[in-house]
């Protein structure tokens, strides 16, 4: 798609990659509006670039309405919107019943809300666009956090089901599936999980990567290219992936035994 004088909404962008994409979009001409929970934090990024800001919680289905509505009448109408915000609280089989809940509704319900909210007159014009971030959790897994990897998988598929029903009726769907990115959830995560090293990119390289991918439409977008080829292992030889995944947990129990942080715990 087009950026320039693209209408274009990004909720979760008051930091981390919901603030460079909203920089990077408005650089090439898009007119934006910032949706974050935390109302100083949409209006500062808001009046960096030019736009306005919507607070409000992106999994909340009235705030969910007044956003689409809001940017609609400012904008004209939503060429793209980024369904950006999400959580990641950490932990695993313990985590409360209720932590379980409020992921499953930032990291999953945000979208479908948005997606009933912004169908019906995409379908009109013959177009519309959605960019899902997913995260890697989302294709692969995520051993310290156990809410989160479902959670993402529950979104990649809700991607995967719109783009397959609706693409021929020119809606266009992407999916953002980053590893680590040096975020504040990132700085938060869970120490035997970051100990292990890997490639750590900075929110505008991200940026920058959905800003080329915009260009194709390709459903997958992946900053960190070796997500790809874990993927197709785990399509294709789903036992040996598995056997490389809790070797990689074994060595975060190992890093945790002695930092005492128990893996899947929230620092």
């Amino acid at each position: 798609m087009e950026l320039k004088n693209a209408g274009v909404v990004v909720t979760g962008a008051g930091s981390g990659i919901g603030a460079a994409l909203a920089r990077r979009f408005a650089a090439a001409g898009a007119r934006l509006v910032v949706n974050d929970l935390d109302a100083a934090a949409a209006a500062r990024v808001a009046e960096e670039i030019g736009g306005i800001a919507v607070p409000g919680d992106a999994s909340a289905e009235r705030d969910v309405a007044a956003l689409v509505a809001t940017a609609r009448a400012h904008l004209g109408e939503i060429d793209l919107f980024c369904a950006n915000a999400g959580i990641e609280p950490g932990g695993g089989i313990d985590v409360p019943e209720q932590v379980w809940e409020d992921v499953w509704q930032v990291n999953v319900m945000s979208h479908v809300r948005a997606v009933r909210q912004l169908l019906g007159p995409w379908l009109e014009r013959g177009r519309g666009h959605l960019l899902a971030t997913v995260s890697s959790a989302g294709l692969l897994t995520h051993p310290a956090a156990a809410p989160y990897a479902v959670s993402k998988h529950g979104a990649l598929a809700f991607a995967e089901w719109v783009a397959a029903t609706y693409a021929h009726r020119g809606i266009t769907v992407q999916a953002l599936c980053p590893m680590a990115v040096r975020t504040e959830m990132y700085e938060r995560s869970d120490p035997a999980a970051k100990a292990l090293g890997g490639l750590v990119l900075t929110p505008e390289e991200v940026a920058d990567t959905v800003a080329e991918a915009l260009a194709d439409g390709r459903f997958l977008i992946l900053p960190h290219p070796e997500v790809r080829d874990h993927y197709a292992r785990r399509a294709t030889d789903t036992d040996r992936w598995l056997s490389g995944v809790r070797r990689l947990q074994q060595r975060m129990e190992a890093i945790s035994a002695q930092t005492e942080t128990p893996v899947g715990q929230a620092p």
